[in-house]
């Protein structure tokens, strides 16, 4: 089964021969170029993003012009999906020698029913990762040893626990699900401290704030559940949305604000203490060429730094917005599933065709885009050369780490690039494809793969 019939659910949708104009365009992350030609952003200003198919061009403001990045960090702690939960790791000290230091079988791989999405989150000398049927694994950082297991999959179920995610606080492991459940673990026993049904599966992996933890099921309904008693302190609804991509999501907490990405292309700003919303931004365009850009979701993590919210959606729009207003101070049309990195004076982000885009941070100006897929672009089925379809392999990513962007990808690469120039300088083979962007811990690279391998880079 191709990556769209696991990756993509379009419920209510046809998808006839002129909107999609060729065989490419019914791949999720192959749809037409989403940018406008010449497309510059200055600060204050939002950029038209009804032209599309054209590629971002660099600001001649910016040519030549070198940007700040800060110098690495050690990293003691990822207990959330991207880090912290804020969603935001500038720079980690991780993988310095680009090698393999062990790997180790976390279970269940992705098949027809069933995917692995959740990124590894790690504290107190362990790894904890969710396979591909909603097993958990506790994993020691140095060997790769086992320490312990457990799942939160019904007994004498067959499928239908898609997604899900881990998070970690308090020493205890919480673990969102298809399943419909929320549940917690203790971090150094696996016992299971209590577990909560919900009304409708959860894709996205929770985050941990204080007292609560918070996710976003598949009906775009933040909930807020207690972290001691598991009991719901309170949840908003937004737009029901059911045309989505698969991949896994978490909301971003700063103090008493949570942000929450949505399918339906909008960004939530919500009060973690009552769920009160605060505000809203849409983050979506419509289309003339494809159907399947009508899929307005935020599959990545929005960001929180330096006062602003960082988000992009797969309809096409890059935003940066005051966190306290949700008022943007720019837009790029830039189409992603994959969250935005902000570091230092710039702001990377991947392309649905695997564009890697460098923007300032402060104004939205361009300053380069590198095509990831340059020379990895192949045709594959058909017969006899006709009804191939093009294959782009799909990105997930980027990390700083040790004076490298590091990104995987599902040709099973783990690449690192220069990240003031783009130029590959490094390419670690996985056995297999990874959809899971790398944590960093301990000085290591944490990447999980389809197969359901969890591998340690140092």
């Amino acid at each position: 089964m191709n990556r769209f019939a696991r990756t993509l659910m379009v419920c209510g949708a046809a998808l006839t021969v002129t909107a999609c104009g060729t065989v490419s365009n019914l791949l999720p992350f192959n749809l037409g170029r989403s940018a406008a030609a010449d497309a510059v952003a200055s600060e204050g200003e939002r950029l038209s993003v009804l032209e599309f198919d054209q590629a971002l061009v660099p600001s001649p403001a910016l040519a030549g012009r070198d940007f700040f990045l800060p110098g690495p960090q050690a990293v003691v702690s990822w207990p959330a999906p991207g880090g912290t939960p804020e969603n935001a790791i500038e720079h980690a000290i991780a993988g310095a020698d680009f090698t393999i230091a062990w790997r180790r079988d976390i279970g269940a791989g992705s098949a027809r029913t069933r995917q692995i999405m959740a990124q590894p989150v790690a504290e107190n000398g362990r790894i904890f990762v969710m396979d591909g049927e909603a097993t958990v694994s506790a994993v020691d950082a140095q060997t790769g040893a086992v320490a312990w297991r457990a799942s939160v999959k019904p007994e004498g179920r067959e499928g239908g626990g898609f997604g899900g995610g881990v998070a970690l606080g308090g020493g205890k492991v919480f673990v969102s699900s298809g399943y419909r459940t929320m549940t917690a673990f203790d971090q150094s026993t696996g016992a299971m401290l209590w577990q909560t049904p919900v009304d409708v599966p959860i894709h996205g992996a929770p985050t941990v704030s204080g007292a609560r933890v918070y996710v976003v099921d598949i009906d775009n309904q933040i909930i807020a559940f207690n972290t001691q008693t598991g009991q719901v302190e309170w949840s908003y609804r937004g737009i029901v949305e059911p045309a989505r991509i698969m991949r896994a999501s978490s909301p971003a907490v700063t103090g008493d604000t949570v942000i929450a990405p949505m399918s339906s292309g909008e960004v939530f700003a919500l009060r973690a203490s009552t769920g009160q919303p605060v505000w809203q931004q849409e983050l979506s365009r419509s289309t003339r060429t494809s159907a399947l850009s009508d899929i307005r979701d935020i599959a990545g993590r929005p960001v929180v730094s330096r006062g602003f919210v960082y988000a992009v959606s797969h309809a096409g729009v890059l935003a940066s917005m005051d966190v306290r207003s949700g008022q943007p101070r720019w837009q790029v049309p830039i189409a992603s599933v994959n969250a935005p990195l902000p570091v230092g004076d710039v702001v990377y982000v991947v392309s649905k065709l695997g564009e890697l885009t460098v923007v300032n941070r402060e104004s939205g100006q361009v300053y380069w885009t590198r095509d990831l897929n340059e020379g990895r672009v192949r045709q594959e089925g058909g017969f006899l050369g006709f009804f191939d379809r093009t294959v782009r392999p799909t990105w997930s990513g980027p990390i700083l780490a040790s004076n490298r962007l590091v990104l995987t990808n599902s040709d099973g690469e783990l690449v690192a690039l220069n990240p003031k120039t783009g130029e590959v300088t490094a390419t670690l083979r996985l056995g297999a494809p990874a959809y899971v962007a790398p944590s960093a811990y301990n000085g290591a690279l944490l990447v999980v793969t389809d197969r359901g391998e969890l591998i340690s880079i140092r």
